[in-house]
């Protein structure tokens, strides 16, 4: 097992992450149960989240598709991407996913032709299942004044992409908040019970406040969970949230197998939610495993086979990860209703020499779709409307 100050968000350290053997290439994909329900064409929403790529460039990393140098965000529009995913924290060190490196990258993935999709962390650093921790600027507010500011922040982000002409169209009002966010304040669970009231009155200040920063234009708000492949406790988020009288438009979702399980598991999850509420839903943060190596000398999050409930399948190879998201979009096509929206691919293009941050190395170097000399890799493919270059569509 890695060591615990090797991950950036700490929920993951649950993970087992053990050496194991690859599998062979050529084993064939299990055929899943379908949900019944006509097939939908096409996923609306098929992208990646880029944030690394300004620090990327700065070590002078390049990549290339089939031998052709490109940035990162005009390899996946080529490829049939159509949304970039920012990240945004409040005051971070300088160059480190700070409000102007995202509008840089705004202006270049809508030049390439991407939709933006905002992530607002709300904090100085990595926010998480388990990390919210409230921006240093902000301490010591009332929870009237914290709202305020909150609601004031969010519209002054939004509102500078609508002032470079890059508006956003889809705002994520925190990082899998599903214990909530800005703690102490929005922290749901505490010794003394759960708090719902608290962190419903800021994730709404953060709604008005993204709608507010773009009035011609107003963004859809999605709410994020990291609860991809665990059916009871997205219901039990979401039901909560609204009881709240929350409102938002899309339904986010984490699913990194070798943490949520199954695809069986994450289908299941996916027709309870599009039945129970209503939403479109979308994998806001999904990746796989093209090598159990480990890439600059950091181990990674996952170098064990066993730690992969979908191996044979899709075993970690650069084939067996270009058929999971394969069989990724088709599960989402399944949704009814044409409810799965689709997924955004976690920094595909976070190569090593970039550390996560001061402390952290790169320790998900195994999960992108490049090689680690920048090589793109088959699963490029994923950005396709049906997740493939035409096997079994």
């Amino acid at each position: 097992m890695k060591a615990e100050n090797q991950d950036p968000r700490p929920w993951r350290r649950r993970a087992v992450v053990l050496t194991g053997a690859v599998m062979a290439a050529g084993l064939l994909a299990v055929t899943l149960p379908t949900s019944g329900g006509a097939l939908s064409p096409a996923l609306r929403i098929r992208g990646a989240d880029i944030s690394f790529t300004l620090q990327e460039e700065a070590i002078k990393q390049t990549l290339n598709d089939n031998g052709v140098p490109a940035p990162l965000e005009q390899i996946l529009a080529a490829r049939g991407a159509n949304y970039a995913r920012l990240r945004v924290w409040v005051h971070p060190a300088p160059g480190t996913s700070d409000l102007a490196a995202a509008l840089e990258l705004g202006r270049r993935a809508h030049a390439a032709g991407l939709s933006l999709l905002l992530n607002i962390h709300y904090s100085d650093s990595w926010a998480d299942r388990t990390a919210q921790q409230m921006p240093a600027a902000w301490q010591g507010q009332t929870k009237e004044q914290l709202a305020r500011t909150v609601e004031t922040y969010t519209r002054d982000v939004v509102a500078q992409f609508a002032q470079q002409q890059t508006p956003v169209e889809i705002v994520q009002i925190g990082n899998e908040i599903t214990h909530g966010f800005l703690w102490p304040t929005g922290r749901i669970y505490s010794p003394d019970g759960e708090n719902w009231s608290d962190f419903a009155s800021l994730v709404k200040a953060g709604i008005r406040g993204a709608r507010a920063g773009n009035p011609a234009h107003p963004p859809q708000i999605m709410i994020h969970s990291d609860t991809g492949g665990d059916r009871d406790s997205s219901v039990y988020f979401f039901d909560h949230l609204l009881s709240q009288g929350v409102t938002f438009d899309l339904l986010g979702l984490t699913y990194y197998p070798f943490w949520h399980g199954s695809l069986r598991d994450l289908r299941q999850n996916l027709l309870v939610l599009e039945a129970r509420y209503n939403r479109d839903i979308v994998i806001a943060e999904t990746a796989y495993p093209w090598t159990l190596a480990s890439g600059g000398g950091v181990p990674s999050v996952v170098t064990d086979i066993q730690a992969l409930p979908d191996a044979d399948a899709y075993p970690p190879t650069p084939q067996g990860q270009a058929r999971f998201f394969e069989a990724l979009n088709r599960v989402l096509r399944e949704v009814p209703n044409g409810r799965g929206a689709g997924y955004l691919i976690w920094e595909p293009g976070w190569l090593p020499g970039v550390n996560a941050d001061a402390r952290v190395g790169n320790t998900h170097s195994n999960l992108t779709l490049f090689d680690w000399w920048g090589h793109g890799l088959p699963a490029l493919d994923a950005f396709r409307p049906t997740g493939g270059a035409g096997r079994g569509q």
